[in-house]
């Protein structure tokens, strides 16, 4: 299953078309599918319609930018959008729009960040004598191009460069780079290394929790104690990444197999103590993770180590 990417631009769209087309080859781990603008003029609308790609277009002028976010996050969703692209887009978020998104929010921007935020940055970068400029990709956050960023390319400051032949090659950057960093970020949410590290590191933050391996998969549990959660990849060839927690019992496992059965199953071979749960499909709530490992480690603590904990968190 690729993953689901929207892509929010203001005019010509080419970073979109490089998205877009990376997107066609057969290995690309994800799809574009949704392309919208604040601008219904924007011409990279046209190239993404006759593409087959929906599109969707609303001026922001006349309102405030909660509302028109609070538009553009419908149409996100019901796209069925895990991620959103911004390639291009000349607007500033709100920061409940980003916090709607956090964490699948990619921007690409034309500096080698965190130099020359902003506007104008092929210009600074001409005037300070600098040797490169580039493009970053990096995680939307609520702070102007400030979020962590997860891949960069210098591109060389020839003599006689104006902000406009510079711009030409870090374009061409550009496209090599998004589409390559986007497609190892959606990557990693379904890799086994990914998902077993977030795991792990959930689990062994729980108090007095080990880890070891049992029936070959990484399980977690109270030192010397009962283990309340194990790691599955492909276990018994079921194709599954997935965590196992404990649950109160058939009652439980069965309603949430009724509420969401893509993404809880019955693990074979445990009974009706246990839910396994999808951590391969892209859209990880990693928080509801969280809770999960929480209810299943005091299900299995010793009742003193348990009062600690819930003395803690009153605290």
């Amino acid at each position: 299953m690729k993953a689901k990417v929207a892509v929010l631009i203001s005019g010509a769209g080419t970073n979109m078309a490089a998205l877009l087309y990376a997107a066609k080859a057969e290995a690309c781990p994800y799809e574009l599918v949704l392309v919208a603008s604040n601008d219904p003029g924007a011409p990279g609308l046209k190239l993404a319609e006759a593409e087959g790609v929906a599109t969707w277009a609303h001026s922001h002028k006349g309102l405030p930018r909660d509302a028109f976010d609070a538009l553009v996050d419908e149409q996100l969703r019901a796209a069925g959008a895990d991620y959103v692209a911004l390639a291009g887009y000349m607007r500033i978020l709100s920061d409940a729009f980003v916090e709607r998104w956090v964490g699948r929010m990619l921007n690409i921007h034309p500096s080698l960040l965190p130099k020359y935020k902003g506007l104008n940055t092929h210009a600074q970068a001409i005037a300070n004598d600098d040797k490169f400029g580039g493009c970053s990709v990096h995680i939307v956050t609520p702070a102007l191009d400030d979020g962590p960023v997860l891949a960069q390319t210098p591109v060389a400051i020839v003599p006689g460069d104006t902000p406009e032949t510079l711009a030409a090659r870090v374009r061409f950057a550009e496209h090599q780079l998004y589409p390559a960093t986007l497609a190892a970020y959606v990557a990693r949410e379904r890799s086994p290394d990914y998902l077993r590290g977030r795991v792990r590191d959930l689990a062994l933050a729980l108090p007095e929790s080990d880890e070891v391996l049992s029936h070959g998969m990484p399980c977690f549990g109270i030192v010397k104690g009962k283990k309340f959660a194990y790691f599955t990849e492909d276990h018994h060839g079921d194709g599954k990444i997935a965590l196992l927690v404990k649950v109160s019992g058939a009652d439980e496992q069965a309603q949430l197999i009724e509420l969401d059965p893509d993404r809880y199953y019955r693990p074979a071979y445990f009974g009706d103590g246990w839910i396994g749960i999808r951590l391969d499909l892209g859209d990880t709530d990693w928080d509801a993770i969280a809770e999960w490992l929480r209810k299943s480690w005091l299900t299995v603590a010793p009742k003193k180590l348990a009062g600690l904990m819930a003395a803690a968190e009153d605290f």
